[in-house]
């Protein structure tokens, strides 16, 4: 199976991705597992974001998103969510600052009360096939969007997490098989599994639970917004389904660790690859 050559200029848009991603706008079902919870949701506008949004509104949760300038699939996402009969809240910015991140959660803390989900899902990357083609600044972006605002974020948002909430990070299969290609991108997902870890002891105090999740090869509008169109063609072609996976994919292993369910789930890394095992 695969793609179209395409490209796109980052971070990208769903409207000229060929074929459509499917987030799960007319498959998802819920079943209140989130009833009640609010939940803030980085990169919400797009690919994951958006599949993770729907399924949260579908469960019964409000959601924030927050994402770039995006506007046009950030409006499309919040359409959804109201759709289900869910409060949607678009918080536009740039989580590289981290005056943003922490504006993110006091908008969230402002319309909700709480925050009982914080999904850190917000990532860029950039291909280059030699560490001398990674500019530093590029480099420098890299690590702030994907990896410190996660630190921001967390931070910021700790002290509204009642006991009972759920941190949930997107991390990488390539934490554990690093692509040369995608150098500062990967040490990021690396970082994002360790944080993990780390805030899962740190946090069981106060009943907060830290979990991620870590995607294989999945269709969003970053892969011809950051990838050669060669690479597009082929995307997924890897692993053993031998497929990329559709945001829709992932959904359901969001929604696990949010809810309740989930109440025993701490310091876990759940692989969402189309078969490539992680460490």
């Amino acid at each position: 199976m695969s793609q179209p050559r395409q490209q796109q200029v980052p971070p990208g848009v769903t409207a000229a991705m060929t074929p459509r991603p499917d987030h799960g706008e007319e498959s998802y079902r819920g079943s209140g597992r989130l009833a009640g919870k609010a939940a803030v949701i980085t990169g919400g506008d797009s690919g994951i974001g958006r599949a993770v949004a729907i399924a949260y509104a579908r469960e019964g949760a409000d959601v924030l998103i927050s994402y770039l300038d995006e506007h046009e699939d950030a409006r499309e996402t919040e359409r959804w969510v109201r759709k289900a009969g869910r409060r949607c809240v678009l918080v536009p910015g740039d989580v590289a600052d981290p005056a943003h991140c922490r504006s993110i959660v006091g908008k969230a803390v402002e319309e909700f009360g709480r925050i009982d989900v914080l999904v850190n899902n917000a990532a860029f990357q950039m291909t280059r096939d030699s560490i001398e083609d990674i500019p530093e600044e590029e480099w420098d972006r890299t690590l702030a969007i994907n990896l410190s605002a996660f630190f921001h974020l967390t931070k910021a948002a700790v002290p509204h997490m009642p006991p009972g909430a759920s941190i949930i990070g997107s991390t990488s299969v390539n934490s554990d098989s690093p692509p040369p290609q995608l150098l500062p991108y990967d040490v990021t997902k690396a970082g994002i599994a360790n944080m993990v870890g780390s805030l899962a002891q740190m946090l069981a105090g106060k009943g907060i639970r830290a979990n991620s999740v870590a995607p294989g090869p999945i269709w969003t509008p970053l892969i011809p917004a950051t990838m050669p169109p060669e690479q597009v063609e082929s995307f997924g072609s890897q692993v053993p389904l031998g497929r990329p996976g559709q945001p829709a994919e992932l959904a359901p292993v969001y929604v696990l660790l949010a809810s309740d369910e989930a109440s025993y789930v701490s310091g876990a890394r759940i692989a969402v690859t189309g078969g490539q095992p992680i460490l």
